[in-house]
């Protein structure tokens, strides 16, 4: 390690439980791979997002950013995956996303996905490190490159695995200072559907359909719904048949589009 290195890692450990942990951990990265965007949040099942740090450099909007710790989280992947108890390290969210998420409403919404172009699709590839904290709760910090620069490379993600018990221990230690609170009550365990969900869905589906509701707007095809719950294609066509005359709509972005409502209102 040469002196600067070891100022850099100085300056992240001497920044824990202050709001320059955030751009200390971005410089010492910076040093090892060009990113544009990175941002941290602290998730837990069934509590709003809490943005622990801000590296969108002005690139998102105060609505959008308000709208996604509100609820549009729910939808993100990495969210999914930290309150699933998926393994924690470094993950592309290629690697996490349901069949249909590049598809979905949320991973082409301006209104509620802070990281997508004015076109289809999303205009960065994003990776970012799950660190758990207690079950059903962790903080991720992600780094985002846009496209037009490439993505992150083979060489790329190896260096900054090597750098993971590294942030694991730093954010760890962090957000045990700044977010006791927040922490402080463990969520309950086995839950599976948010309250926001049954509140989207209006009260008006079967417990079974508004999980099936929750899946599709998380990004999840007929199939991959199907292996999830163990049952056929053609009975999750007619839970959706059901879903949608329930619910007096009939399409997926019928669907988001009520998703999006309820975070206006929220």
């Amino acid at each position: 390690m040469t002196l600067e290195e070891a100022n850099r890692l100085a300056a992240v450990i001497d920044a824990i439980g202050t709001d320059a942990l955030g751009p200390a951990i971005d410089a010492l990265l910076r040093a090892k791979l060009a990113f544009e965007m990175s941002c941290g949040y602290l998730f837990k099942f069934n509590q709003h997002a809490l943005l622990v740090h801000n590296g969108y450099n002005d690139s998102v909007s105060e609505r959008t950013l308000n709208a996604y710790v509100r609820g549009g989280y729910l939808l993100d992947p990495f969210y999914v995956a930290c309150v699933n108890e998926h393994p924690g390290g470094l993950w592309r969210m290629s690697e996490l996303a349901p069949d249909s998420f590049y598809a979905s409403g949320f991973s082409i919404s301006k209104d509620i996905h802070p990281c997508v172009s004015s076109d289809y699709g999303t205009s960065v590839e994003e990776v970012g490190f799950i660190i758990a904290l207690r079950p059903q709760v962790a903080v991720v910090y992600s780094l985002m490159r846009n496209l037009s620069s490439g993505s992150f490379s083979e060489d790329d993600m190896q260096v900054l695995a090597a750098m993971a018990p590294v942030l694991a221990s730093v954010l760890g230690q962090h957000c045990r200072l700044r977010y006791a609170d927040y922490l402080r009550d463990a969520p309950a365990e086995g839950g599976v559907l948010e309250d926001a969900f049954v509140e989207i869905l209006q009260g008006q589906l079967t417990e079974t359909q508004r999980y099936i509701a929750k899946l599709l707007l998380q990004g999840h095809s007929n199939a991959s719904i199907a292996r999830q719950l163990n049952i056929s294609d053609g009975t999750v066509k007619v839970h959706k048949h059901n879903i949608y005359q329930r619910l007096e709509i009939s399409t997926n972005a019928e669907l988001f589009r009520l998703f999006i409502d309820y975070l206006a209102k929220a």
